[in-house]
């Protein structure tokens, strides 16, 4: 006789599991309860249906409850509400629009509940203009109302995934848009030197973008909604888009002895279990293991769920499978640009005191000779050993394939050796023939022998440059459209010939446009005796941080002037 296996939530988790269980386990009485009418959709869809990239509404829907029940052979519950779980009797408390209350028992139990959007406690918060984006009837309202005439401007807050797709979507529809963003910056898997060009990108499709500002209080008018800011700054849109995150969706697990962790994530163990035998947990709604710090940590993303949900259904089948932790992987498209991450960042690796080293590279998708070449930035970081912790990149081609070769060596143990050995496709419409991830592996394999020693663009700014002399080894003309203030030019070409212009007593950071010029100038500084540090990424990599944003119509007009930023000291001619 089969076992009686209950599943809580359907979509990226729930979904899996139950189809795992059918396929390796035929005769298992299995029960899928959902909250909603729907039980597996594209939630990472929904931004783009409702600005219509996505034509179809019916491509959201992944499996209905009717294919789910013919194919699989699932007893699907949709309007069921798991509201109460008692584990010594081995019963879940079920809220049904059709049934009522009733109880069912079970053998084993995965919850796969998810997340719900954050809504904090402020004044306004309740009007009928502000919407969160989670299911299909959420989408389904904000795309009524985007769809009227009379609807022309948005206000969406947060600046993570969901609301910068958000705020695309909404402008892809016409809309005037505003995106707030109470952290200095958006896009928090990024570090700044990465996420500026983002914010670059939203403002040139005229997306008005204000950082470092939360929002304190909304008010209805008569014909729209006022969004007033923590600096006193309103805002009137026709709606809102509340995007601030997402917490567990775990209230209704609080007292029935199932462990949770300080933000009332689900803790279990790599087989999935938690505390309490036979309940498994998978999804949004559970504490992962971080891959790289092995740190517990909550990483809500489609593709761990998918993989958490088909390893909790191998060990209710006796498979015994084991989940290794999560590495967040992701990508976002921002209008033309696409930007990428895996593993740890800069900011997560500061704040548990984990050491590492940065290299930044500027190089093009594919062979500069063939037509369509387009920029492309790639950021390594990685330890002493030369074992990668994380990859970040952002550009226009490319990108996804470069973050993806990165993940996968992280996910194998890899190191920055392995890049530069790795044997990646190449033609001259795809790639080079020292492909950019070989390019990133041969910078830090550079700095870990000790053949180049790098400083970050941030690293130079909070640098005691008493005695140093900065150098650029560009070309004149390059250094005289834009420079970093106080540095003297000597062209990488010239710089042999007129080596007695430096003084060996001083240390000497030099940089060019990228980071190139400025390894083969550090090579021949520190050969001829002189102690030298070269900034990765180069004058592009500075150049970017003295971007301060501002809002889209504020961007039009043609003066030309010379700029120098105080906080980068970026000497830069430019339109204003």
């Amino acid at each position: 006789m089969g076992k009686k296996i209950l599943v809580v939530g359907g979509v990226a988790g729930g979904a899996s599991t139950v189809a795992r269980l059918r396929r390796l386990d035929e005769n298992s009485e299995i029960i899928l309860f959902e909250r909603d009418e729907y039980i597996s959709f594209a939630n990472c869809g929904l931004p783009y249906y409702i600005g219509e990239t996505i034509k179809e509404r019916e491509n959201l829907l992944v499996q209905t409850p009717e294919s789910m029940h013919h194919r699989f052979n699932i007893d699907v519950r949709i309007n069921s509400e798991v509201i109460s779980i008692d584990v010594s009797k081995k019963i879940v408390k079920v809220k049904s629009k059709d049934k009522g209350n009733y109880e069912e028992n079970y053998d084993y139990l995965v919850l796969s509940p998810g997340a719900k959007a954050i809504k904090p406690n402020i004044e306004g918060i309740n009007s009928n203009r502000i919407f969160t984006l989670r299911n299909i009837p959420d989408t389904d309202s904000i795309k009524s109302l985007v769809d009227k005439e009379d609807v022309n401007s948005a206000v969406v807050i947060g600046g993570g995934y969901v609301g910068v797709e958000m705020a695309e979507n909404l402008k892809e529809r016409g809309l005037k848009v505003t995106l707030v963003e109470a952290a200095p910056h958006i896009l928090a898997p990024f570090d700044t030197d990465i996420v500026i060009t983002a914010e670059k990108e939203l403002i040139k499709n005229g997306i008005d973008l204000i950082l470092g500002d939360g929002v304190k209080s909304f008010k209805d008018t008569d014909h729209n909604i006022e969004v007033f800011l923590n600096s006193n700054t309103k805002i009137n849109a026709d709606l809102v888009i509340l995007a601030i995150g997402v917490t567990p969706d775990t209230n209704f697990i609080k007292d029935s002895g199932i462990k949770l962790g300080a933000r009332g994530h689900i803790l279990v163990n790599n087989k999935m279990e938690t505390n309490i035998e036979n309940i498994y947990a998978v999804g949004d709604a559970i504490e992962v293991v971080d891959f790289v710090n092995k740190q517990n940590t909550a990483i809500p993303l489609a593709g761990p769920a998918n993989k958490q949900g088909r390893i909790a259904a191998d060990n209710i089948s006796g498979l015994n499978s084991i989940y290794k932790g999560t590495q967040g992987t992701s990508i976002i498209k921002i209008f033309d640009l696409t930007a990428a991450s895996t593993g740890n960042n800069e900011r997560t690796l500061k704040r548990l005191n984990i050491p590492y080293k940065v290299i930044t590279i500027h190089p093009v998708s594919h062979a500069s000779y063939y037509p369509g070449a387009l920029p492309l930035t790639l950021k390594l970081i990685f330890n002493d050993e030369g074992k990668i912790l994380g990859a970040q990149a952002i550009g226009y081609d490319g990108v996804d394939k470069r973050v993806d070769v990165i993940a996968a060596a992280i996910r194998f143990g890899g190191s920055v050796s392995d890049l530069t050995e790795l044997e990646l496709c190449y033609a001259p419409p795809f790639s080079s023939a020292k492909d950019p991830v070989n390019m990133a592996g041969f910078v830090a394999e550079n700095v870990l022998t000790g053949k180049t020693e790098v400083i970050t663009p941030e690293e130079y700014l909070n640098y005691n440059k008493g005695d140093t002399i900065l150098l650029d080894v560009r070309s004149d003309i390059e250094f005289s459209n834009g420079h970093i203030k106080g540095a003297l030019n000597i062209p990488v070409d010239n710089l042999r010939e007129r080596l007695e212009e430096l003084d060996k007593n001083k240390e000497i950071i030099e940089y060019c446009q990228v980071g190139l010029r400025g390894y083969v100038a550090s090579r021949i500084l520190s050969q001829n005796g002189f102690k030298v540090k070269n900034i990765t990424g180069g004058y592009k990599s500075t150049s970017n941080l003295n971007f301060v944003p501002k809002k889209s119509e504020e961007n039009n007009h043609n003066s030309e002037k010379v700029i120098v930023d105080q906080d980068t000291q970026v000497v830069k001619r430019e339109v204003d």
